[in-house]
């Protein structure tokens, strides 16, 4: 995983380095292992590099020579997982690299901008064609590796960060109201639009084409099939999962460095593990968060448990209530793209635990609740509301008494009710149009957004096989009742998994996932609630006094309520008053 950032001129003058180099600055956490830079014309390109398939010959810009003789250039934060087919498959082609990221310079070479529809992999790429003078940006369709661009009077730039964009003067740190209201009752934003103005994202699955700095072509992949469900049986099922997992799993171990996973002990994890563990001689390494001390479930012994009982190399990483209060200032400055989502902190804590035991690596199980139908909510689909869970009908703070604007109507699920219009009209069953929703924005703008973030601040690539193209089309086709049986989602991977990994227990009921935030928070809850009310952003936006009562309550609700307007507060310091963290919590909550 990499780093990109790139300019494009209005005017057809060479771009200015020193703005370029600002650019680059900014991501160099993403790409410790390298930089490299192209300018031709009115175009510039960079990358950072984080070093994991062809390590020596792999550095980037990759350069192809076009029909007329020219160079394309292409930079990429990406993982092209069939690099090893299309190579094979390009027999007349001129690669000067091993790396993954070359194929997909050749396939735009042959087939223009429909090149990405050949990738399978995760990936933001950018291709300067000089013979027709135009910049081509792809993202792949769930949104894995993330995307931003500005159109300004000036041209056209793009990063892998927004941070990267407002820095180098493309874009002002300016918050959108409306994203804001977004964030604070969803925890996350919806759509093209970013909380940061004039701040856009290429969406999942799309590929644009820049001309004379500005959009002049889009085009879109879909990442679900627009049909409905096959008829298949559970045992030709059975059968059929079993090859998609091992050719997913298989390619995503493609690396020339270690890797390990994310291992939580439940089912999406245990399925990964028990694929490793067929498909490696050496001891799959796995990495276990858990809470010491406090009231929520601790996974840790049920997953060391299951670790041991395939040979895997367990670690136990403890996430305490001191690195709540020491680390929290710091992975929220990471989010730049906020999502509100407490798994950010044990995510970020297993990353610096996977790099300090000399990993790049790491496969995750993100998409197996989405795509297998494993959310609670899943399970009410085919009823009528109120009887249906919708995501995010009510928001995160919704009755509370603690937004200024509280009577207004939900204009913050503007987004979620788009993806709901969009799904509904695709002709699927009810069940894929509500996993068809968590796709298009909760997927990529909450999960997908925390794992880059936090696994990137930490030099630390996550790959998520569940969201390969071929296991996403099996799992979306399979039969509601295949997804869903006897009040339990996830029911063929459960089933695959009695056979596949019986000490994971598969049908036993699992608690759900709980970071202690309330804990922690509420012992210092007055002076907490007290700092929090007064930071610029939250005052803007809520009641004070409502702020304070509610980091005293002992109702989860409120403390949900409470932990999201704390990350916004530390969010919204950093990312728009430009305040980096002085300290813990307390003390850069303090510092003027």
């Amino acid at each position: 995983m990499c780093g990109i950032a790139g300019i494009m001129t209005a005017d057809g003058r060479p771009p200015d380095p020193a703005i370029l180099e600002r650019m680059t600055g900014c991501l160099a956490h993403r790409g410790p292992d390298g930089r490299g830079r192209y300018l031709a014309g009115d175009v510039a390109l960079a990358q950072t590099r984080l070093a994991i398939i062809d390590l020596q010959t792999g550095d980037q810009p990759l350069f192809a020579t076009t029909p007329a003789g020219d160079r394309a250039a292409l930079i990429a934060n990406a993982e092209i997982y069939n690099f090893v087919e299309l190579r094979a498959a390009m027999t007349d082609a001129a690669f000067a690299t091993r790396s993954d990221c070359e194929p997909p310079l050749h396939l735009y070479l042959r087939h223009g901008v429909s090149f990405a529809s050949h990738l399978r992999g995760m990936y933001a790429i950018a291709i300067h064609d000089p013979d027709t003078r135009r910049l081509v940006l792809a993202r792949d369709p769930f949104g894995i590796k993330p995307l931003y661009y500005v159109e300004a009077a000036a041209g056209f730039a793009f990063a892998s960060e927004p941070r990267a964009l407002i820095e180098a003067g493309w874009a002002k740190p300016s918050l959108r109201p409306a994203a804001r209201d977004e964030l604070l009752q969803l925890q996350f934003t919806t759509g093209r639009t970013t909380v940061f103005e004039g701040v856009l994202r290429v969406l999942p699955g799309e590929t644009l084409v820049v001309e004379g700095g500005r959009v002049v072509e889009r085009r879109r992949l879909d990442a679900l099939p627009r049909e409905r469900p096959r008829r298949v049986g559970a045992t030709e099922a059975l059968i059929e999962l079993d090859h998609v997992l091992t050719d997913s799993v298989g390619v995503h171990q493609r690396a020339d460095v270690p890797y390990g996973m994310f291992f939580s002990g439940g089912i999406d994890s245990s399925v990964l593990l028990a694929m490793m563990v067929r498909l490696n001689e050496r001891p799959v390494r796995t990495f276990t968060a858990g809470f010491p001390g406090t009231a929520v479930h601790d996974e840790r012994r049920h997953a060391r448990e299951v670790a041991l009982a395939v040979g895997a190399d367990p670690v136990d990483v403890e996430f305490t209530e001191t690195d709540f209060w020491r680390l929290l200032p710091e992975i929220a400055a990471a989010m730049d793209d906020p999502a509100a989502d407490y798994a950010i902190l044990p995510t970020y804590k297993l990353a610096q635990a996977a790099r300090a035991d000399g990993l790049k690596v790491v496969l995750c199980g993100e998409g197996g609740d989405e795509l297998f139908a494993g959310y609670g909510r899943y399970r009410t689909a085919e009823r009528t509301w109120p009887f249906a869970r919708e995501m995010r009908r009510t928001g995160m703070l919704d009755g509370l008494g603690v937004l200024r604007e509280e009577g207004r109507r939900r204009p913050w699920r503007a987004g979620i009710a788009a993806a709901e219009h969009g799904a509904a009209d695709a002709g699927w069953t009810k069940l894929q149009a509500v996993q068809a929703v968590d796709c298009v924005d909760w997927l990529p703008h909450d999960l997908l957004t925390k794992l880059d973030r936090c696994l990137m601040a930490n030099g630390v690539e996550g790959r998520v096989p569940f969201l390969d193209p071929a296991v996403a089309r099996f799992a979306f086709l399979l039969p509601d009742a295949l997804k869903i049986r006897r009040g339990q989602g996830k029911w063929l991977l459960r089933r695959w998994l009695e056979t596949g990994l019986p000490a994971s227990r598969p049908f036993t009921r699992k608690r759900g996932f709980t970071v202690p935030v309330g804990e922690w928070m509420r012992g210092r809850g007055r002076s907490l609630g007290r700092l929090v009310a007064n930071q610029d952003g939250v005052a803007e936006a809520c009641r004070m006094e409502a702020v304070e009562a509610l980091f005293q309550s002992d109702k989860p609700r409120h403390a949900k309520a409470a932990w999201t307007l704390l990350f916004f507060a530390l969010w919204h310091r950093r990312h728009i008053l430009g305040r980096p963290p002085a300290g813990d919590v307390l003390e850069t909550l303090a510092a003027a």
